[in-house]
Formats: C-alpha cells, sequence, structure tokens
C-alpha cells in the first residue's frame, strides 16, 4: 500500500521517569519531558525522538515507522478505515495508528520537524598489519556512554508468523532479507527490510519472530558512531551497574557488531555499528537457527549457551 522509508520509534511505559531517564543517558540517549507529560529521548540524528515513555506499569507501548510524506499517511488512514492525527510529540508531524494481528499498537509518522544534528566523536585512524594509516600518534578514547545515531530496528515476536509478514509487508513494502526456517518449508520468521529502490537499506528494520511464548516485544536496536565507540559505551554501562544481556560479538545475518543490554525493568536494548545494507535488487534469501543465533565471533546467544552446558 505504502513504503515506509525507516522505522521511527519506540515506545514503553514505565512506573518511574526518572530512573528511565537515568538509563537512557547512560545508554547514549538525550531525553526531555514534553508537554503530554512523557519521556522522549533522541540521538545525534536528525529524527525528533526514537525512544518515548510515558508513566504507568512497565510495558512495552507501540513500535513506529517513518512514512515518507502527509500523503501516504493519508492513503494508508483511507485503506484501514482510520483517521490521521496531529502527532504531540518532538517534532510535530502527522500520525496513523493501526494494531496489527497481535495487537501490537503501530505508530505510523510523517511531516515530522527534523532536529538538528549533533556533534558526533571522530573516529580513531586506524592501523593495520599491511597500512599504517596513523603514524607518529596516538589514539585516546574519551570515556563516557555510546552516541546513539538513530533507530535501526526492532524484534518483535508472534503468534502467527505468516499471519504477520502478510500484514506488514501489504502495508509498508517490506521485502525480506533472510527468512528463518526450523526445517525445509517451515519458516518461523524473517528480517524485513523497507523498500527503498536503489536506496540501501539496512539488512533488517523489522524482524518478526513466531515465539511458543506468544506476542511480545524481544528488543529494538539503536546504531552507534563505531565499533571504538560501542566499546566505550559498553564499558560505561558496566561501570554504572546496567544488566549486560549479550555481547559484545559480530552476527551472522546482518552482520553488525552488537551489544545488547536491558533496561531497569528488563526492557532489551541493542547497541550496534557496522551492518549491512541491500537495496530492492539484492533480494532475498533463506537462513536457519544456528544462522539467527550464532555469531561470527563473541559469545554464544545465551539460548545457545545453555542448550552446551553440561547436564547434571
Amino acid at each position: 500500500m505504502i513504503r515506509v522509508e525507516d522505522i521511527s520509534h519506540v515506545r514503553f511505559s514505565a512506573p518511574d521517569l526518572a530512573e528511565m531517564e537515568r538509563f537512557l543517558t547512560s545508554f547514549g540517549l538525550s531525553s526531555q519531558r514534553w508537554s503530554d507529560g512523557a519521556l522522549y529521548a533522541r540521538g545525534t540524528g536528525v529524527s525528533p525522538f526514537l525512544h518515548a515513555t510515558t508513566l504507568g506499569e512497565p510495558r512495552f507501548v507501540a513500535i513506529g515507522f517513518r512514512a515518507a510524506n502527509v500523503s501516504d499517511l493519508e492513503k494508508l488512514a483511507a485503506n484501514e478505515g482510520v483517521k490521521v492525527q496531529d502527532l504531540d510529540a518532538p517534532g510535530g508531524g502527522k500520525l496513523v495508528v493501526l494494531s496489527d494481528p497481535d495487537g501490537h499498537r503501530v505508530e505510523i509518522v510523517a511531516g515530522q520537524q527534523p532536529a538538528a544534528p549533533l556533534p558526533l566523536p571522530v573516529e580513531p585512524v586506524r592501523n593495520t598489519a599491511v597500512k599504517h594509516n596513523r603514524e607518529r600518534s596516538a589514539v585516546r578514547l574519551k570515556p563516557g556512554p555510546s552516541t546513539v545515531l538513530r533507530l535501526g530496528h526492532a524484534v518483535l515476536e508472534v503468534s502467527d508468523f505468516r499471519k504477520s509478514e502478510a500484514w506488514y509487508k501489504y502495508r509498508f513494502g517490506f521485502i525480506t532479507s533472510d527468512e528463518i526456517q526450523m526445517a525445509p518449508g517451515a519458516a518461523i520468521g524473517a528480517f524485513l527490510r523497507c523498500d527503498r529502490g536503489d536506496i540501501p537499506t539496512d539488512h533488517h528494520t523489522l524482524f518478526l519472530l513466531q515465539s511458543p511464548k506468544g506476542p511480545g516485544f524481544n528488543h529494538a536496536a539503536f546504531e552507534v558512531a563505531h565499533m571504538d565507540d560501542l566499546m566505550c559505551g559498553h564499558e560505561y554501562l558496566k561501570s554504572d551497574g546496567r544488566k549486560a544481556a549479550w555481547g559484545v560479538g559480530r552476527h551472522i545475518l546482518g552482520s553488525q557488531i552488537f551489544d545488547y543490554w536491558k533496561d531497569p525493568w528488563g526492557h532489551e536494548l541493542e547497541h550496534w555499528t557496522d551492518g549491512d545494507l541491500f537495496t530492492t535488487k539484492d533480494g532475498s534469501n533463506v537462513a536457519t537457527m544456528q544462522d539467527l543465533l550464532g555469531v561470527q565471533w563473541g559469545p554464544l546467544h545465551p539460548m545457545m549457551a545453555r542448550a552446551q552446558e553440561p547436564r547434571t
């Protein structure tokens, strides 16, 4: 129906906005309270907000995507029988609210006023064994949180993968990058990327995974400046007493260097850098659970690590 350009934001509720703000600051986001009482957090890029929190019981509330323009929102709203609303949030703009087959709230935004970009840390000049780009100078990194630029993707657990896949593809134009099969023809999930024609886009903007636990939020992933920035953030979160979930390592599917952490209420957020980019012409692939949970380097996924523990 329309082709969304990217993920826009994730939305949560939490019983303590001050504690969420402290966590988000340690994670590398800048936050502000809005007129509706919600806490909005941005990165260094032009998106006016990436993460939103309202006061309430701890839970995942919504996933947001960005449409190309308000005309696309109007087209989507007309087909779904809903209204285009004003977006009362940093950046303003317009909003359409839908509910996916599992009841996940889906917010599609357009017409937001871009935020002024913030400074990025300089990436160190790197030496390799065969090419010395840095001579007569040293690397000196500034300790502190990672520098989050943007939100890259989110993962939703669903009750019926094929039903959810059809729903998201029909409305938002997603393309499969890698379909995950337990056995030939037995798909349980897929990495979906935006269809932006010849413009390279992230390997995945949305990952849908059929889960025996039922529908729910799995994680959201935020792109940071570079690998040294990711590692500085890792050390900072560790020193701040935050709860690590998985990392640091490099994924197989998507190729990202990753580092997963949990917010104070157990919601998983990822730092990542150096991911794959593809165009429409790059097509789709089939992958295995080993591809999904495996790593090129780094610690095993906790699920795989538990499976390999000796039984007593």
